[in-house]
């Protein structure tokens, strides 16, 4: 219980430390709500979320409810990610001459594609180190990519299948209104592509083999596809943000309180469809749980879009940047990536003893681990860009 408080409190503390509130009239409001810097640390904010979510996830802390509120905020997170994304994009589109110009270069080759295989290569030097095996072909398809060495590594080949899409749409300028129903279906198609696939290859009865366990090939579990519909939302957010803040302007506090209202709805919703469907339910009765899932993803969708909102409206009138933050934010893919190794590498903590102090030393470990490797991991995709860009 004093891990969780302490925890809290400081991931509050991140919050409030540099914030800085415009005040309660309507004519007090923020101009740089969204600049670079405030959206860096609010990715910066949910990248040390995502951290402690990881953290929340292990069995020792769910059994004992440690950072109970971080279990199954994950996916809230990985949403502001999305959103930022999709706002970023649509922005840039729309003020930079040329964006397009280099765009799957600059903006997945370089930015995702090179750290996920530079990441797969640590993570296969790290399995070998700690004496994992895997079977010769387990071994090419972790290493192509087909499969996840790195179980988090999900998050930058998602985020390139929207990027490369939103470029094969946008690029041309034209038809932009069916450019965005598009990407809204094609976000769906993949959400439903999820609910057939399921968590493992089902259809081939027992899953005996280590292709058929879970987490081992693309959109096998929901973390592929439930966050998604934010970056399309993030998208409608920034080729209509002046629109939207010219309206929320106007009786701010009137129209925020019941969006909150409307976002707490939500999250009532979402739990509710987590317990009358769930995404696991072939676990729990005969046959894949098709409809299970994809009404548990359309209970979903709305609560990670309003929360979104929710955020960036909050962001009209407050918002907090400071050092921490910040680091955060230009680490954020960085830390992401090797949180997993932390995770594992650290659990020789908890092996020792199941003591609220040994959950606190594994804490504080995996945070430090996470920080040390994602400097690490910078600098070697830094080498290898500099690198590429000699030859």
């Amino acid at each position: 219980m004093i891990l969780s408080i302490v925890v809290y409190v400081l991931f509050a503390a991140l919050i409030v430390w540099g914030g800085k509130f415009a005040g309660f009239r309507d004519t007090e409001f923020y101009e740089d709500s969204f600049s670079l810097d405030v959206t860096k640390s609010l990715r910066g904010i949910a990248a040390f979320g995502i951290i402690l979510h990881h953290i929340a996830q292990n069995e020792l802390f769910q059994q004992t409810e440690t950072l109970f509120l971080f279990r199954d905020a994950g996916v809230l997170f990985v949403s502001i990610f999305f959103f930022c994304s999709g706002f970023g994009l649509i922005k840039s589109m729309q003020s930079k001459p040329g964006y397009f110009n280099g765009f799957i270069k600059k903006r997945i080759v370089k930015t995702l594609v090179i750290p996920f295989y530079i990441s797969v290569a640590l993570y296969a030097v790290f399995w070998l180190a700690i004496g994992q095996k895997f079977e010769p072909l387990e071994w090419v398809c972790n290493l192509t990519g087909i499969s996840l060495i790195n179980e988090y590594a999900w998050y930058p080949v998602t985020a390139a299948i929207l990027y490369l899409m939103f470029c094969l749409l946008f690029k041309k300028g034209t038809h932009q209104k069916l450019s965005y129903i598009l990407m809204a279906l094609f976000i769906l198609a993949l959400g439903v592509l999820f609910c057939f696939r399921g968590h493992s290859v089902w259809w081939m009865g027992e899953r005996t083999q280590w292709w058929q366990q879970d987490k081992m090939f693309w959109f096998s579990g929901e973390w592929w596809v439930n966050t998604c519909p934010a970056f399309f939302i993030g998208m409608i957010f920034g080729r209509y943000e002046t629109n939207i803040r010219t309206w929320f302007m106007r009786g701010y506090w009137f129209k925020l309180i019941p969006l909150l209202v409307l976002t707490v709805y939500a999250a009532g919703v979402n739990a509710a469809g987590q317990t009358a469907f769930g995404y696991w339910s072939e676990y729990m009765r005969p046959g894949p749980g098709i409809t299970d899932k994809l009404l548990t993803y359309l209970c979903q969708i709305p609560y990670c879009m309003l929360f979104c909102v929710s955020i960036f409206v909050v962001m009209f009138k407050y918002h907090s940047v400071n050092p921490v933050t910040r680091f955060f934010g230009n680490m954020s893919l960085e830390t992401y990536l090797m949180n997993y190794m932390a995770i594992v590498g650290c659990s020789i903590i908890l092996l020792r003893q199941h003591t609220e102090l040994y959950r606190a030393l594994y804490t504080a470990a995996v945070v430090a681990a996470t920080i040390l490797l994602g400097l690490l991991f910078k600098f070697l995709c830094n080498c290898a860009m500099h690198k590429k860009t000699l030859h």
